[in-house]
C-alpha cells in the first residue's frame, strides 16, 4: 500500500504519535474508494444502544443482522466500520481485514432519562480493540453535561492506554447538558467548542454534528460579531469547524443526523467538501434505507467527496 501525499500530510500533523498508531489512521485513510484522497465516509452502527432495535432497524428489516453491516460498509468501499463490542464480535471472524473497524467503548441508552447529566457506560475497552483487530477505539464525551468532567477523565485513561499500544482515537464530541440549550446543542461556537475540546484531548478523529448559524454564548457572541467571522452557510460554518481543530491538523467528520431527505445529505456532503472537513459518519440514514438504496446514495457521496459531482 502506497500512502498517497495528501495522507502522508494528515499523518505529519499528529508529531508525538508511535509508528503503530499512524500506521492505523493510515488504514482508514487509505481503505475503501476514497482511499488516499484524505476524505472518509463510515459506517456508524451504535444507534442500537441509543435508541432500541425497532426505533433503529424496523424501517429495515435485515439490518437486525450484525452482519448485513459488515457487508454493507464493505460493498460500499467505505473507509471504516464503528460499532459496540457485541456487532463488532459478530462478524470480526467472518470480515477480519476486510474493512477498518472503530470500536465504540462507551454507549447511553433512551431509558436513562437524565437530561441535566447526560452520560455512557463504558462498556468496553482496549483489550477488545486489540483481540478483535480494530484501528481504533470510539468515545463519546458530552460537553454540557454534569457528568462531562467524569467523561472527559476516562477518555483521558482510554486515550493514554489506545495510543500506548498503537490504537487510534475517534471522538463523538456532542453538546448535551444542563449547561446548553437544546439549540445549542448545533450552534456554530458550541459545536466549534465541543470539536476544540476534542482535539485538545487527543482525539486522531473528531466527531461533531453539523452546527447552525445560532450562537449560544454571549460572551462567543460578541467575539464572532467584532472579527466577523463567517457564518451565514453551511460551508463556512463547517470551515470554521475545520479552523477550530488545530487549523485543520485533526480528522473532523460530521454525523448525518436522524433520516432526512436524500438531497439534503448530499448537499451537507458538498458543505462539507467545500469547507475543508474530511468527510461524513452516517448510520440511519444508510442503514434504514433498502440496501439497494443505500448502495446508491453512498456512491453519490463518496462521488461528491471525489469532486465528482
Amino acid at each position: 500500500m502506497k500512502i498517497t501525499r495528501r495522507v502522508k500530510k494528515i499523518l505529519s500533523g499528529y508529531e508525538s504519535d508511535n509508528p503503530g498508531t499512524k500506521a492505523n489512521l493510515a488504514r482508514i485513510l487509505m481503505h475503501g474508494r476514497l482511499g488516499g484522497t484524505g476524505r472518509l465516509v463510515i459506517l456508524p452502527v451504535d444507534q442500537g444502544f441509543e435508541h432500541g432495535p425497532a426505533r433503529s432497524f424496523a424501517p429495515n428489516p435485515p439490518a437486525y443482522s450484525p452482519l448485513y453491516h459488515w457487508q454493507l460498509a464493505i460493498d460500499a468501499g467505505l473507509s471504516a466500520f464503528a460499532a459496540p463490542l457485541g456487532l463488532i464480535e459478530n462478524g470480526a471472524s467472518s470480515f477480519a481485514g476486510a474493512v477498518p473497524t472503530i470500536l465504540k467503548v462507551n454507549s447511553a441508552n433512551s431509558l436513562f432519562g437524565d437530561n441535566d447529566a447526560p452520560t455512557q457506560a463504558i462498556t468496553a475497552g482496549v483489550e477488545d480493540a486489540l483481540r478483535l483487530g480494530c484501528c481504533a477505539i470510539g468515545y463519546t464525551i458530552y460537553p454540557g453535561s454534569e457528568n462531562a468532567y467524569e467523561m472527559i477523565e476516562d477518555l483521558r485513561e482510554l486515550t493514554l492506554e489506545a495510543k500506548s499500544v498503537g490504537l487510534a482515537v475517534v471522538v463523538w464530541s456532542y453538546p448535551r447538558g444542563a449547561y446548553v440549550s437544546k439549540e445549542g446543542e448545533t450552534a456554530l461556537d458550541i459545536v466549534a467548542y465541543a470539536a476544540h475540546m476534542a482535539a485538545l484531548a487527543g482525539a486522531h478523529i473528531i466527531k461533531v454534528k453539523l452546527p447552525s448559524g445560532k450562537l449560544e454564548l454571549e460572551a462567543a457572541r460578541k467575539v464572532y460579531d467584532d472579527y466577523q467571522i463567517p457564518l451565514n452557510s453551511q460551508t463556512e460554518r463547517i470551515a470554521h469547524i475545520v479552523q477550530s481543530v488545530f487549523e485543520g491538523r485533526r480528522i473532523v467528520v460530521f454525523s448525518g443526523g436522524g433520516k432526512k431527505g436524500i438531497e439534503s445529505l448530499y448537499d451537507d456532503a458538498r458543505c462539507i467538501r467545500d469547507g475543508g472537513g474530511n468527510g461524513s459518519i452516517i448510520g440511519r440514514n444508510t442503514f434504514q434505507r433498502p440496501k439497494a438504496d443505500a448502495m446508491t446514495m453512498l456512491n453519490k457521496l463518496i462521488n461528491i467527496y471525489k469532486d465528482k459531482e
